[in-house]
């Protein structure tokens, strides 16, 4: 299939969302609550402090990291281990393989879609809100807003892989009911998307932030308030390249693997 005809699929998935408005109003809610928990957090972390910082970042920029890292950056990839789980247990995957289509390709292009349905629908909409009622910052100059731009490119790149890789695991487990809840606890620890690195213990902080799951939350969020300078971030956007390339490696070398599965498994 040409790859010019990948981009209808990101256009169905998006009007597909249409139909489902009232889960706009439930998604917009349910980021505002959770939100404005964090911000509660901070504020009384910070309030505990008698400097107006911690650790060289002030409550404003832990607002924004919060919303950067969080509804940003951090888009629904339990859909996506969903859609693949789903998939492999009723063996509608075998359809796809019937296709002139790259299955990964295609899940990239439908999420994409369902992607920029959200963000348009629910992440504008909830940073609009925390932009009037609770303040927020802009970048920390014009490099490291020009910067962040790259970044959350390969922020939803590396997701993406990383969220893939593990749904294709769905072809040994044949189930991808439990992986959510794995996957969600390591992002929940490593990718700074809760509790940025720089306040982790100095040999978690070196191991964290030179695992692929930091590309994800913390790098973007961290760039955009400043914590970076221009030759940190190159250094880390390189390093982040370096990942995306593996991991982009070892899913195609999976997809190969999970095809021969499902075809000695049918024959």
């Amino acid at each position: 299939m040409k790859l010019a005809a990948y981009p209808a699929f990101t256009a169905t998935a998006f009007q597909s969302r249409l139909a489902y408005r009232n889960q706009v109003w439930s998604g917009v809610f349910g980021e505002l609550v959770f939100m404005f928990a964090r911000i509660a957090i901070w504020t009384s972390v910070f309030s505990t402090v008698a400097s107006d910082s911690v650790d060289g970042v002030t409550l404003p920029q832990m607002i924004t990291y919060a919303l950067l890292a969080g509804p940003v950056l951090y888009w629904d990839y339990s859909r996506l281990l969903r859609d693949v789980g789903t998939a492999v247990k009723s063996g509608d995957i075998a359809v796809y393989l019937l296709k002139p289509l790259l299955y990964p390709a295609y899940m990239l292009a439908n999420h994409t879609g369902n992607f920029l349905f959200d963000l348009l629908t629910v992440t504008v909409p909830v940073a609009i809100i925390i932009g009037f009622t609770v303040g927020l910052v802009p970048p920390a100059s014009l490099f490291h807003g020009l910067a962040f731009l790259p970044f959350w490119a390969l922020s939803f790149g590396m997701l993406f892989l990383l969220t893939t890789i593990l749904g294709l695991a769905a072809f040994w487990l044949m189930t991808a009911d439990s992986l959510d809840w794995f996957f969600n606890s390591i992002m929940t620890l490593l990718a700074g998307g809760i509790v940025p690195l720089w306040f982790f213990p100095g040999w978690l902080a070196a191991i964290a932030g030179n695992l692929p799951f930091a590309w994800v939350s913390y790098y973007p969020a961290a760039i955009y308030i400043g914590q970076l300078d221009p030759s940190q971030a190159l250094t880390a956007f390189i390093i982040g390249l370096v990942w995306f390339a593996v991991l982009l490696g070892v899913l195609l070398w999976l997809w190969a693997k999970a095809r021969h599965r499902l075809i000695v498994q049918g024959g």
